[in-house]
């Protein structure tokens, strides 16, 4: 459900007059905040970061190595024989080829290990959110919003959950 179609609901179901009676319970929770600051987030982080760390090594020593050549053909290309020159440029662009495959490569890899790590997390805050909103009986917890105020903000409430966990 979109927004707006979100908000149009909640509106509608607030102004019933049953709904008007009986005190509502609202929370919000920043989401965003949640992956940036919790404990078991930054940990994820730093776990794809020691995962990554050897590959992220070996593409920046290929791009070393690109930047070396390049600057030595550069330097060199008057004083080299033509197949020399031509050898060195095929040189260069097979290295640059492969730089920018791994380059794709890592990123690509990168992104799903992420993707994975933020589904899994996902789901653990989904559940804190749900065992908050229980324990301390809210209506409704909302994790998208145009405007909130701080009254309902139960983001620290949910990072001190998952810090416990």
């Amino acid at each position: 459900m979109n927004g707006k179609k979100l908000l149009m609901a909640l509106a509608l179901v607030l102004s019933t007059p049953w709904a008007m009676a009986a005190e509502s319970k609202i929370g919000f929770v920043n989401t965003e905040r949640i992956f940036r600051e919790s404990a078991p987030a930054v940990r994820a982080s730093k776990k794809l970061e020691k995962e990554f760390a050897a590959r992220e090594q070996e593409i920046q020593k290929l791009a070393k190595q690109f930047r070396d050549l390049q600057a030595h053909l550069e330097k060199e290309t008057v004083t080299m024989s033509e197949g020399d020159r031509r050898n060195k440029e095929r040189d260069l662009a097979n290295l640059n080829r492969d730089l920018q495959r791994s380059q794709r490569e890592f990123r690509e890899d990168l992104n799903v290990r992420q993707n994975e790590e933020r589904a899994a997390f996902q789901d653990r805050v989904n559940k804190a959110i749900g065992d908050l909103a229980e324990k301390e009986k809210f209506d409704l917890v909302l994790q998208e919003a145009v405007y909130v105020s701080t009254r309902i903000d139960i983001t620290d409430k949910v990072l001190r959950a998952l810090a416990d966990k």
